[in-house]
């Protein structure tokens, strides 16, 4: 599979996945600052979301193939490889699995642990969305906000909207493939999955995706961790407080 993706700058291959329902287009300001600093940094849409191709198939062991044959493709060696969430359950196993392609790894606001499934109502919003006849973003605002009250987190959705006609909006990403696969959004880490390079997780203090009793199972899967919180931020971390989450990666890298 050719995963789409935006590529930004040159030097150092830095890849970065973003997380369940996103794009590698909601890290284009935080990718922009980090080509400045001397990376080659390729925003990728992971396969069933943004414009990457579509499947029925979905698993982080395919999602990791995809990243591997995605540097493949570009002729990329010893990446910095960065995660949010999904992306970062993707790049924690691809650095398990293959520890002489990652160089460095950081994993934003996700333990290696399973989470029950807990999106059923932005799903349901995204399914209305779906089925319904919409002509613009207003109209589409104004149907999803019957499920989530949360402007935010709106936004980051209709991000998923494309103009299929001049008078039809659809969905890009591939919605029946992600609710069939709901339960392996939140699969574990394998416990014997070990990766040993360095690498640094990043949650939001309120977020509670990662707490004080993740830290100890985190250190045996990836010894050399260092678990850094940000302020004031909750799962969206990079989002909320984009400044401090620059500077703790950049000194990281």
């Amino acid at each position: 599979m050719k995963l789409h993706s935006n590529i930004i700058g040159q030097g150092k291959p830095f890849l970065i996945l973003h997380g369940f329902l996103g794009m590698g287009d909601n890290w284009k300001t935080l990718g922009t600052q980090f080509s400045e600093n001397g990376y080659q940094v390729h925003l990728i849409d992971q396969r069933n979301h943004g414009k990457s191709p579509h499947s029925n198939e979905f698993s982080y062991e395919i999602m990791a193939q995809d990243v591997v044959d995605y540097c493949e493709q570009h002729q990329l060696s010893e990446v910095l490889l960065m995660g949010h969430s999904m992306g970062g359950k993707t790049a924690m196993l691809c650095a398990a699995l293959y520890p002489e392609l990652v160089k460095k790894l950081i994993v934003v606001d996700i333990a290696p642990k399973y989470y029950p499934p807990h999106h059923q109502q932005i799903l349901k919003g995204l399914t209305a969305l779906d089925q319904a006849d919409l002509s613009s973003r207003r109209k589409a605002d104004e149907l999803l906000q019957k499920f989530i009250s949360n402007k935010g987190i709106r936004l980051f959705l209709l991000k998923n909207l494309e103009r299929e006609s001049q008078k039809k909006l659809c969905l890009k990403l591939n919605l029946s493939a992600l609710k069939a696969n709901i339960e392996n959004i939140g699969s574990a880490l394998p416990e014997d999955k070990i990766y040993e390079g360095p690498t640094l997780f990043v949650n939001g203090k309120e977020s509670d995706y990662i707490t004080d009793e993740e830290k100890e199972p985190i250190k045996k899967q990836f010894p050399k961790a260092e678990i850094i919180p940000i302020e004031n931020a909750g799962h969206w971390v990079h989002a909320e407080q984009p400044d401090e989450f620059y500077k703790i990666v950049s000194n990281f890298l």
